[in-house]
C-alpha cells in the first residue's frame, strides 16, 4: 500500500474512532440525564408526609387540608400528562425536560420559604405539575436516544423512580432536625437543577446528547410534523386503563393497607411493616419486568401474574387479615408488576418517540385520573358499610377492566398504526421546528 493510501486510511480510522467515541458519550449523557430526571419524580410527593405535624405548626394545616395535600399527585399528574403533549408537538424532549425540572425546582423552592398555607399549596402544585410533565417526557426520551435498548433503560428509570420515592422520607426528618422543615423541603429543588444540566447542552449548545446522533437517536416516520391523536386508538385507551387501573389499586393499597392491618389487630409498628413490604417490592418488579417484557412478543403473562397476585392479595386481607398478613401483603405487591409493564408498553406499542409521547402523556393522563378515586372510593365503601367486603368487591371490578385491557393492549401492535390516530398538519406554522 502506498504512503498516501496509508495515511487516508489511518485518517479514517481515526474518525471512526472519534465518532464512536462521541456516540458514547452521548449515550452515557443521555442516560444520567433520564436517570436523574427520574430521581426527582417523586421528590415532592414523599418529602413532606414526614414533616406535616412540624410545619403545622408555622402553618395552618388541618387534616382535611392534608388530605386535599395527599390528593394532589395523582390530580396533577393526571391533568399534567393531558396538557403535556401539547407542548410536545412545539418543543422538543429537551427543552420540554428543562422546562419540567425548572418548574419543579421553583415549586420545591416556593413552598421551602412560603410563609401561608395557600403558597405553600401553590409551591406544590407547581412541583408535582413540573414533576407530572416528566413523568410524561421520559419514555419519549428513552424511544429516541435508545430505541434498542428500551427494556434496559426503563427497568432502569423505573428502579429509579423508586429510589427518588423511598429516599425523601428518609432523610426528611434528619434534615428538619438539624437544619428545620424548610430546608428539609427545599433542598430536593437543588437536585432539579442537576437534573437540568445534561440537557441544557442538548438544548442550548447542540452539544451531547444530540437529537440526532448521539445514542441511536430515532426520528419519526412520514410526515415529521403529523399530529398524534392516541384516543383515537382502542389499543391506546386499553394501555390508559392498564395504567389506571393498577395505580388505582396501588394507591388504594397506599391509603388503607395500614387501617386494614390494624383493624385485624396488629401494632401500629407492625401495620406501617406491612405497608413497607407492599412498597418495597416495587423495586425487584421494576427491574424485572421492562426488560422481560422486552423479549416477549406478547407479555399478557405479566398481567396474567399481576392480576393473579392482587387477587390472592385481597382474598387474603379480606378473609384472613390477621393470619399471614405479611404473605397477603406479599402477594399484593407483587400486583402492581403491571405498572412498569404499561410504562415499557408505551414504547413497545409505538413507532416513533413523538407517538411514544402523545399516548404516554394520554395514557398517564386518562390513568391518573382514573387512579384518584382508588383509595376515595374504597374509604367511602368502608364507612357506609362498616367492614372491607365492598372495597375489596370494588377492586376486584378494577381487576376485571385491568385483565381485559392488558389483552388488548400486550396484542403485537403499533398504536399510530390504527387508523385515524396519524393525522397531517392542519396549517403551514404546524411545520415549525419543535423548540430545542
Amino acid at each position: 500500500m502506498s504512503e498516501a493510501g496509508t495515511d487516508e486510511a489511518s485518517g479514517a480510522l481515526a474518525g471512526t474512532t472519534k465518532s464512536s467515541g462521541s456516540a458514547m458519550r452521548g449515550s452515557l449523557i443521555a442516560a444520567a440525564g433520564i436517570l436523574i430526571v427520574a430521581f426527582t419524580l417523586r421528590t415532592a410527593v414523599t418529602s413532606v408526609p414526614p414533616l406535616t405535624a412540624e410545619i403545622s405548626r408555622e402553618l395552618f394545616l388541618p387534616t382535611w387540608l392534608v388530605g386535599i395535600l395527599g390528593m394532589l399527585p395523582t390530580a396533577l399528574f393526571g391533568i399534567a400528562g393531558l396538557v403535556t403533549p401539547a407542548f410536545m408537538r412545539r418543543w422538543s424532549v429537551e427543552a420540554l425536560a428543562i422546562a419540567c425540572m425548572v418548574a419543579a425546582g421553583v415549586g420545591q423552592a416556593v413552598r421551602a420559604v412560603a410563609p401561608s398555607t395557600w403558597l405553600f399549596l401553590a409551591g406544590s402544585a407547581i412541583a408535582l405539575a413540573g414533576m407530572g410533565a416528566g413523568n410524561v417526557v421520559l419514555p419519549p426520551m428513552v424511544k429516541k436516544y435508545f430505541p434498542k435498548r428500551i427494556g434496559l433503560m426503563t427497568a432502569l428509570y423505573v428502579t429509579v423512580i423508586s429510589l427518588g420515592t423511598t429516599v425523601p422520607p428518609l432523610l426528611a426528618v434528619p434534615v428538619a432536625d438539624a437544619a428545620g422543615w424548610r430546608v428539609s423541603v427545599g433542598s430536593w429543588a437543588l437536585l432539579n437543577i442537576v437534573a437540568i444540566l445534561p440537557w441544557l447542552g442538548a438544548w442550548v449548545g447542540r452539544g451531547a446528547p444530540s437529537s440526532s446522533s448521539s445514542a441511536g437517536a430515532t426520528t419519526a416516520p412520514g410526515p415529521p410534523r403529523a399530529v398524534v391523536r392516541p384516543w383515537r386508538s382502542p389499543a391506546a385507551w386499553a394501555l390508559a386503563l392498564l395504567f389506571g387501573c393498577t395505580s388505582l389499586n396501588t394507591y388504594a393499597l397506599f391509603a388503607w393497607l395500614p387501617a386494614i392491618a390494624a383493624g385485624a389487630g396488629l401494632s401500629a409498628g407492625e401495620a406501617g411493616l406491612q405497608l413497607a413490604i407492599f412498597s418495597g417490592l416495587g423495586l425487584p418488579i421494576s427491574l424485572v419486568v421492562p426488560l422481560l417484557a422486552g423479549r416477549l412478543r406478547n407479555p399478557f403473562a405479566v398481567v396474567a401474574f399481576g392480576v393473579a397476585c392482587f387477587v390472592g392479595g385481597y382474598l387474603g386481607l379480606w378473609l384472613a387479615p390477621g393470619t399471614a398478613t405479611t404473605l397477603w401483603s406479599t402477594l399484593a405487591g407483587l400486583g402492581p408488576a403491571t405498572f412498569p409493564l404499561a410504562l415499557v408498553l408505551i414504547n413497545l406499542r409505538t413507532r416513533s418517540h413523538r407517538a411514544s409521547g402523545a399516548v404516554s402523556g394520554f395514557a398517564q393522563g386518562v390513568g391518573y385520573t382514573v387512579a384518584c378515586t382508588g383509595p376515595l372510593l374504597a374509604g367511602i365503601l368502608h364507612d357506609a358499610t362498616g367492614g372491607w367486603a365492598a372495597s375489596f368487591a370494588f377492586l376486584g371490578v378494577t381487576l376485571v377492566i385491568l385483565a381485559v385491557a392488558g389483552w388488548v393492549i400486550c396484542r403485537p401492535r403499533y398504536i399510530d398504526d390504527d387508523p385515524g390516530v396519524l393525522a397531517p398538519a392542519r396549517f403551514q406554522g404546524d411545520a415549525t421546528p419543535p423548540v430545542g
